[in-house]
């Protein structure tokens, strides 16, 4: 089992005659996504890759009955791009695009939201069931199915830790990258529970970084409801105080979001947090044996 996709998942394209949107829609294709249609208005009609082309989601949607969509639109139309998806019930919506406006996103979270939908992202590479399903811009051939989730607030962190997981024959169940920025949709909590409940996890890998409360947040769910064994890891140990490191969500202030404080957090909830990301192997070994 996996959460959020698997064998059954049915993909839309937004953007998928773009350049990032024709490159990743084939990568997702060839690893074997099911991939039902794309859109991009006014291009209605055609194929790419052999998959049909709507000029609108809700069309899409109609005649393919898609359940999930990717989006690869430039930054400035990827909330009304959500919007349209949530609208035309898709019940899961990725959107990879960066540097999307704070306020853009909360509206269209709050949409998300009302129509019943889970976004992941914006500002994320995306989610991967190995040997199932491709929804996003992870490289497909560092990952391995197995028992261990991986959660993550970074993109390329996600790809180091599970490459480490994986050359030391720990494969993965599910694996998300959340995104960096200081709004997303499904966060630590909501992916901890999933986890939790999902059969085939038998532990799970939680990268956060600095800035924020999220992972603070995310022990206290863990102390409560957790049972599997975690191991943690932040980024951003050497980060300076109200500098931004890399991602718009990773800025601590006045004092509040350091490394040190969500690694005293999670330690206090039994999270055993690794000082760099090839340690976390050895302490998963420690947990499960």
């Amino acid at each position: 089992m996996s959460i959020l996709i698997n064998e059954s998942t049915r993909l839309i394209v937004q953007g998928i005659t773009g350049r990032d949107g024709s490159f990743h829609a084939q990568k997702m294709k060839e690893y074997g996504t099911n991939i039902v249609a794309g859109t991009s208005p006014g291009k209605g009609g055609t194929e790419i890759l052999d998959i049909p082309v709507f000029n609108t989601v809700y069309e899409a949607v109609e005649r393919t009955q898609a359940n999930t969509s990717i989006i690869f639109v430039p930054a400035r139309f990827a909330a009304d791009a959500i919007m349209e998806a949530a609208d035309a019930g898709v019940k899961l919506i990725i959107c990879i695009s960066e540097g999307v406006p704070t306020i853009d996103v909360i509206e269209a979270y709050r949409f998300v939201e009302l129509k019943g939908a889970m976004l992941i992202g914006p500002n994320c590479p995306g989610l991967m069931s190995p040997e199932k399903s491709l929804v996003g811009i992870l490289p497909g051939q560092i990952f391995k199915k197995g028992n261990i989730g991986v959660i993550s607030r970074s993109g390329t962190l996600t790809y180091e830790v599970v490459y480490h997981l994986t050359a030391n024959g720990m494969g993965q169940s599910s694996a998300v990258g959340m995104g960096g920025d200081p709004v997303v949709g499904l966060y630590f909590k909501e992916l901890l529970e999933m986890l939790q409940n999902d059969p085939d996890t038998d532990a799970i890998v939680m990268i956060g970084e600095i800035g924020g409360n999220a992972e603070e947040q995310a022990a206290e769910y863990i102390k409560k409801y957790v049972t599997k064994p975690v191991v943690g890891f932040i980024a951003g140990q050497s980060a300076p105080p109200g500098k931004q490191m890399g991602h718009a969500g990773a800025i601590i202030s006045s004092g509040s979001g350091t490394a040190a404080e969500k690694i005293a957090a999670l330690e206090a909830a039994g999270v055993k947090v690794a000082k760099e990301p090839s340690e976390i192997p050895d302490l998963l070994k420690e947990k499960l044996n």
